[in-house]
């Protein structure tokens, strides 16, 4: 079986995990995802090339599984010639990207404060990194790589050689890297709303899923990206900046736009 790109998929099938899978097609990790037919478990597969990602995301999963956190459990995990899977538990609910804007706002507080419950988590006691250092590297090699996609970069950045964007950026970095200094957490890393799960009918916070990101980093990395998303749900601009100044209240923080466009911008660069 191949996918459109011609890639064999790894599926549990292939690395002979006994079960009902069904694929999901959400998702652009590059991975192949399924669920079990009962939508208790998911497996995450990936070809050779991305065991060792794939491990690490098992290691940060079960370190946070360990905190007052909520988000899958690891189940199972299985390491083979033509690649590896992760099983692990589903997170109930329905991915805060897929509700209403009123929901979304009836949730809004909800998911403040298990953001704000993430970020308190002692940073000392967390293992991984994922600061400022660690994207630029990543945003360099991608760059170099001439792999950024264009789709995931702001419309009126998409005409700018990425090449260009990334060199406004390292300008900045002297003084974001002073400032992630003293205001490191522990991130999720790639906190969009398809990655925070709702239950449907308490509208609270049920966990947070792919978690291959997680590490120490400025908490800006993180509420960039849930802003910006966010947007994506709100009706106009007028709900987007009410939304902003409500979870910034929740949060207990004084946003600061700068750095917020800061990784806003160089988060689209460090994919690919």
């Amino acid at each position: 079986m191949d996918d459109r790109s011609g890639s064999r998929v790894v599926s549990p099938v292939v690395l002979g995990i006994g079960g009902d899978w069904l694929p999901v097609t959400t998702g652009e990790s590059g991975a192949f995802v399924f669920r079990s037919a009962d939508a208790g478990r998911y497996a995450k597969c990936v070809p050779v090339a991305g065991a060792a990602d794939l491990a690490a995301e098992r290691e940060r999963i079960v370190w946070l599984s360990a905190r007052a956190v909520p988000g899958p459990a690891v189940l199972d995990w299985f390491d083979a010639d033509v690649g590896a899977c992760l099983i692990t538990s589903a997170v109930h609910g329905v991915s805060a990207d897929q509700v209403s804007a009123e929901d979304l706002r009836g949730s809004w507080e909800r998911i403040a404060d298990a953001v704000r419950r993430l970020h308190e988590v002692p940073v000392s006691q967390c293992p991984f990194h994922r600061g400022l250092d660690t994207m630029v590297t990543l945003a360099r090699d991608v760059v170099a790589r001439d792999a950024v996609n264009p789709q995931f970069l702001p419309v009126e950045q998409q005409h700018t050689p990425p090449a260009g964007l990334l060199a406004r950026l390292a300008r900045q970095v002297p003084r974001r890297r002073d400032q992630e200094a003293g205001d490191a957490v522990v991130c999720h890393g790639d906190l969009c709303l398809p990655n925070i799960m709702l239950d449907p009918q308490t509208l609270d916070v049920s966990g947070f899923i792919d978690l291959g990101r997680l590490g120490q980093a400025d908490r800006y990395a993180d509420l960039a990206l849930l802003l910006a998303n966010a947007r994506e749900t709100w009706a106009d601009e007028g709900q987007a900046r009410a939304a902003d100044v409500a979870f910034a209240e929740r949060y207990g923080i004084t946003l600061d736009d700068e750095r917020l466009r800061f990784y806003l911008d160089l988060d689209p660069l460090t994919w690919g």
